[in-house]
């Protein structure tokens, strides 16, 4: 094949100008193309002489980028140097097959389509696809196609020209990575944004934050529902050496089970039904700071097992990948579960308990901490009252009282929603609360937890009485409590019931 040139000395610019616009890559993807603008230039006769073929080999080869040529027929004649050497021998010569054999399967059918266009209508195109290497490792390259005439204006040829564009697109999906964690930061509703209180309880575990803060060891946060789980996780944070990383929440109750693993550690396209494209999960959102797992009792078994790989071992897969991802994330967690109790039940594993129980962090119950009831009422009509341009200067002692006495079940949460509906309500400049918001407060002293433990052992024990003492089998206590028959025995274990006190003849 020859080229037009004008002499040898043109083959130098050539070389000079390829070199140049070789390592123009902007943050823009339509950057100029390439070398081959300045070879299709010559294709179409910028001059009247003759280079030969070998010599362009030689300037295409001085190129740090990829370039090919294609004949007409799409059959590859020619790969530079750089080309040859990150790919390595490929002894595929059909040209879909050969693409394949090098395209990210993901990424195959867009840039085959974008392929097919340019040769269909003569034209240029370019498009993103990650390339294989010669040790199976994906990067991902801005692809040029760029049509060759002869000097009737026929297509004889087709120039490839491939650009590394790998760390564009990581500095790219890091920065969208940290945008979601802040945006998710900003638009989550905080509890209240101070801790508050002066109570021994409270100082004693605000104490304990401060010396774990600057360690990366797991953390374990228990406590009742509502007594601010996630405020001290946010404290613990805010002290560590990650404060400037995100610091990403993610509540394991509120996610279908079939969905968990997909929100931790994401997915590949097609991983699952419904699967359109990957989706970076919550572990590599928190990249450099803070997962806080909140509800932790609640992940589905196959979800806690790869949740204690990546506490050992530092690393995980996303859904419908092979490709081992490093996390360096601290992990806390929290719960107002009693893991020991679930356990025993058979709901939660072992190992898992052990490896996220480093530093545990008890939460107490606002009943076991009233002198701060008051400090919290006084913040949080300050704070409702500001919102609604509200003039709030006194508290009435019964109401105080009445707040101060009440058990308050909810915890801090219970008492903010009960300020927030009085100060609404309120139409003078004294505070007060409506006492039958507070009639429920003649219940059970017990704490929460072992209220629940009761409530479990009465469901049990009435179901067994209903189907005489029988636990599997469509007529059995498993079936009607909705669950497996081994759940239902561990169950009945760890809660000490006699199931045979309900066999009848």
């Amino acid at each position: 094949m020859s080229y037009l040139v004008s002499d040898f000395e043109a083959a130098s610019m050539v070389a000079a100008e390829t070199q140049e616009f070789g390592v123009a890559y902007s943050d823009q993807p339509a950057a100029p193309i390439l070398g081959a603008q300045v070879l299709g230039r010559l294709m179409e006769g910028d001059s009247a002489a003759f280079l030969s073929a070998r010599q362009i080999e030689q300037v295409m080869d001085a190129v740090p980028q990829h370039m090919f040529i294609l004949e007409a027929d799409c059959t590859l004649s020619f790969v530079n140097r750089a080309g040859r050497e990150y790919l390595g021998a490929i002894d595929i010569l059909t040209p879909t097959e050969r693409l394949r054999a090098i395209i990210h399967p993901d990424d195959f059918e867009a840039l085959w389509t974008a392929y097919q266009d340019a040769m269909t209508h003569g034209i240029s195109v370019e498009a993103e696809a990650r390339v294989r290497n010669r040790n199976g490792k994906y990067r991902w390259f801005l692809h040029q196609l760029l049509p060759l005439h002869d000097e009737n204006g026929q297509i004889v040829r087709w120039c490839g020209t491939r650009i590394d564009i790998e760390e564009h697109k990581g500095s790219k999906e890091q920065a969208q990575r940290e945008n979601l964690a802040l945006r998710e930061e900003i638009d989550a509703v905080a509890m209240f944004e101070e801790i508050v209180g002066s109570s021994p309880r409270l100082q004693a575990v605000l104490a304990r934050v401060t010396k774990v803060a600057r360690t990366d060891s797991t953390v374990l946060i228990t406590g009742e529902t509502g007594t601010g789980k996630e405020l001290i996780a946010r404290a613990i944070h805010k002290r560590s050496d990650r404060a400037n990383r995100p610091f990403v929440s993610v509540n394991c109750a509120a996610i279908p089970r079939d969905l968990i693993a997909s929100e931790l550690f994401g997915h590949e396209k097609g991983a699952f039904t419904g699967a359109l494209q990957r989706r970076i999960g919550r572990f590599e959102l928190a990249e450099g700071g803070t997962l806080f797992l909140d509800e932790i009792g609640e992940l589905p078994a196959e979800t806690q097992v790869a949740l204690l790989r990546v506490l050992q071992e530092r690393e995980f897969q996303r859904v419908g990948s092979n490709q081992t991802i490093r996390a360096n994330v601290r992990v806390i967690v929290a719960t107002h579960r009693d893991l020991p109790a679930a356990i025993a039940a058979g709901t939660f594993r072992a190992d898992l308990y052990y490896r996220i129980n480093v530093f545990p962090l008890e939460i107490p119950a606002l009943r076991d901490r009233q002198e701060d009831i008051r400090l919290l009422v006084e913040y949080f009509i300050d704070r409702y009252a500001h919102k609604t341009g509200k003039q709030i200067r006194h508290i009435e002692k019964k109401s105080l009282d009445r707040l101060q006495s009440y058990p308050w079940p909810g915890n801090i949460r219970e008492l903010q929603n009960v300020i927030e509906r009085s100060v609404i309500l309120c139409d003078s400049e004294s505070f007060s609360v409506d006492e039958s918001w507070l009639s429920s407060a003649v219940r059970s002293s017990r704490p929460l937890a072992q209220e629940m433990i009761s409530q479990e052992k009465e469901l049990i024990e009435a179901a067994l009485a209903e189907c005489k003492g029988r636990v599997s089998g469509p007529a059995g206590a498993a079936a009607k409590l909705s669950m497996p028959p081994s759940t239902l025995d561990s169950k009945i274990r760890a809660l000490k019931i006699d199931k045979h006190r309900f066999y009848t003849n």
